[in-house]
């Protein structure tokens, strides 16, 4: 006899999600609308009647990973028939038309934009239908949705405000995958602060794609992201507030001020700039030059001394020559980021890259220069976080540190991980620490007073 999927029966749901903090934030929604129709969600899978993948498109690897993964969960079907299994997110909306082949058998594919249509998707998905909606919207923000958390820690949470991006960077498959941009009702997201904040949580991170480009028309009254930010450090004083991705075309002055004047909001600005070269940065489509990004690191360091500045970076990217390659080596030395991601170029079929350069760089070149931006940072964070020793730190106690029982881990203001002695400290208690030793990605110290 076949499940209905209806609220009197109770089912769950799990979901497993790769990529972005955005992806992480879409799977609690995903979590909620599903939980409204009768699923509780579980962390086994092996208790699980629906089965979703929550998919990341930006680079091939991801996507490969997803595929991979399909296959080895076709083990769970031969051993409870009923389980449906679908892949949500950006490989959903890219890669739809392969996603219901005969080796993957996926039951359900839904876009980002496509979650509330989840509960018919699966009674489609459920009389033997193909069941998918990979249709963008331009209005669509799940604005009175209040996000399932699933982290199963009650520290820190993201909280969505806007969805979609606008800036068609050549490299990027996002605003194919996500829409364009759209800014969710202020309210709403204030509301979701409020109901994070009565749940337990001590810190909140602002997330969009570009989050500093957030745009609101409030019945006629303009609300920028300082604007929106401000509100949100004044209504929850007492818990951190972090935001990510900022676009450095966005990184006003105004801003800076806002994270000086609100003691909550966190001194760390995670700010991508992709390449050190002008010329790069062009057939990137990234609209800023490396003069620009570097004034606006100097405003930073200006207005918000102590804040810390964290990068993304792409090597090899379509006709980067070994001089533009020095150039992002030198902006990384003149800049000192504290930390960055840092990637190789793979090409995204679809993307305005793929259509007009040439991914001409050779693998073992692009390595090679990967290779030098890792080690160049590696050097540039020991450095960074040996100015720290001696400091004092407030931290927001996390969780057990992985290599002992007897030390616990959490992060400053300025985003860094710092592993002390447990104490008499308490996970979600604030405590302050003395930093004693540093290597090129932690910090160690002694909790003082």
């Amino acid at each position: 006899m076949q499940k209905s999927y209806t609220k009197n029966m109770k089912q769950h749901v799990y979901i497993e999600t790769y990529g972005c903090q955005m992806n992480i934030n879409d799977s609690e929604v995903v979590a909620s609308i599903l939980h409204d129709t009768g699923f509780e969600y579980t962390t086994d899978i092996q208790q699980a009647d629906l089965i979703l993948l929550n998919t990341c498109s930006i680079r091939d690897h991801a996507e490969n990973r997803v595929f991979q993964r399909l296959h080895d969960i076709k083990k769970i079907r031969r051993q409870k028939k009923h389980v449906l299994i679908g892949v949500i997110g950006c490989m959903a909306e890219r890669l739809r038309d392969q996603l219901f082949g005969h080796d993957i058998k996926t039951d359900i594919v839904a876009g980002p934009d496509s979650y509330r249509n989840l509960p018919e998707l699966l009674l489609d998905a459920q009389s033997h239908k193909q069941a998918i909606n990979v249709k963008l919207s331009r209005t669509e923000t799940y604005k009175e949705i209040i996000p399932y958390r699933i982290d199963g820690v009650q520290i820190s949470t993201f909280v969505s405000i806007m969805r979609g991006c606008n800036n068609f960077c050549t490299y990027c498959i996002v605003p194919y995958t996500r829409g364009r941009e759209r800014s969710r009702d202020v309210q709403s997201i204030l509301n979701e602060v409020l109901d994070t904040v009565k749940k337990g949580y001590k810190e909140i991170t602002l997330l969009g794609q570009n989050v500093n480009s957030y745009n609101y028309d409030d019945n006629g009254s303009r609300i920028l992201f300082p604007d929106l930010l401000r509100r949100v450090a004044r209504l929850v004083p007492d818990t951190r507030i972090r935001f990510s991705t900022s676009h450095p075309k966005d990184m006003d002055d105004e801003l800076l001020h806002v994270m000086t004047e609100c003691d909550n909001v966190c001194k760390w600005v995670h700010l991508p700039v992709q390449s050190g070269s002008s010329s790069v940065l062009k057939r990137m489509g990234r609209t800023y030059d490396r003069e620009w990004y570097l004034q606006r690191v100097a405003a930073i360091r200006k207005i918000v001394p102590e804040a810390s500045i964290t990068s993304d970076i792409i090597a090899g990217f379509s006709g980067e020559t070994e001089e533009e390659h020095q150039e992002t080596l030198s902006l990384m030395k003149e800049v000192g980021f504290d930390l960055s991601y840092m990637f190789k170029y793979s090409e995204r079929p679809g993307t305005i890259a793929a259509r007009d350069f040439e991914d001409d760089v050779p693998e073992n070149v692009k390595t090679r220069r990967l290779n030098e931006i890792i080690t160049l940072q590696k050097k540039i964070s020991a450095e960074c976080y040996e100015n720290d020793k001696g400091k004092d730190f407030v931290v927001l106690v996390e969780g057990v540190s992985k290599k002992s029982d007897q030390e616990l881990k959490g992060r400053n203001s300025q985003n860094k991980t710092i592993i002390f002695p447990r104490k008499h400290a308490k996970i979600g208690e604030y405590v302050t620490v003395r930093i004693t030793k540093t290597n090129s990605a932690t910090l160690k110290g002694e909790i003082v007073g």
